[in-house]
């Protein structure tokens, strides 16, 4: 006769049953989905929070306002880059700064605000809301991201756009939030040029994300299938301050 199963054996079968399938359950979920910061003490989570919410917000968009609700004060954080070439493009109205965009593509490129305005363009009234607990909404003006990386053709294999500014901080975004169509390289804020300390003259926008993520005072964007070889190797400067790399809201 067998021996009988004891409650104790019941739930620590049970239990392993049940963490078995949560780790398959995770590796469905996670798939290609793994984060330039998926290593390290917080490197889990961060994989499964990303994955997950790509999982369940592949489509999805965020959502659009109407001129009456846009905010008729807009906060932002942080002063423009006080280094000398920033302030030499600043006085000629950066007649001569250009967008670098390299990598992984057939055409790399050398874009000036006449180009980028030049390309279809695409305005959008978006909420941004700050990591640090305010918010405005705004209307964003720019070129599709899609469409740069089409005009200069991306390579197989890439995996993640990469942005740098004048004041060297960097970012970057998955190659599903570079081919969104609200994400922007926005070059206009509420019908005006965009203002000096919101990012001038080109920022990105990715309505999709916390508003740290769309990072300000572009120079360059360069598509690449890693991120191990830059900066910090996890994607983003901003994680060497607490913040992660993906900011999904």
């Amino acid at each position: 006769m067998s021996e009988p199963i004891s409650r104790r054996k019941l739930i620590t079968t049970g239990a392993v049953a049940a963490g078995a399938a949560g780790l398959a359950a995770a590796a469905m979920i996670v798939g290609a989905h793994i984060p330039p910061d998926h290593r390290g003490i917080y490197g889990i989570e961060e994989t499964l929070t990303y994955a997950s919410q790509r999982a369940l917000t592949a489509h999805s968009e965020a959502r659009e306002f109407t001129r009456a609700d846009i905010s008729a004060v807009a906060p932002v954080n942080g002063e423009p880059p006080a280094n000398d070439d920033y302030r030499r493009h600043l006085a000629a109205d950066f007649a001569d700064w250009r967008l670098i965009v390299d990598g992984l593509v057939e055409r790399p490129a050398s874009l000036s605000l006449a180009d980028l305005r030049g390309f279809p363009s695409r305005s959008q009234i978006t909420h941004q809301a700050c990591e640090e607990g305010w918010s405005f909404i705004a209307e964003w003006t720019g070129v599709p991201i899609s469409y740069v990386l089409d005009h200069v053709g991306v390579r197989p294999g890439a995996k993640c756009v990469a942005v740098f500014a004048f004041d060297k901080k960097y970012d970057s975004i998955d190659m599903e939030d570079a081919h969104h169509r609200q994400s922007l390289l926005a070059y206009a804020m509420n019908g005006a040029p965009l203002p000096t300390r919101h990012g001038a003259p080109l920022r990105l926008k990715i309505p999709r994300q916390l508003g740290f993520k769309s990072k300000k005072y572009l120079v360059r964007m360069s598509v690449t299938d890693t991120m191990k070889d830059i900066g910090n190797g996890q994607g983003a400067n901003g994680l060497d301050h607490g913040y992660a790399w993906y900011g999904g809201i």
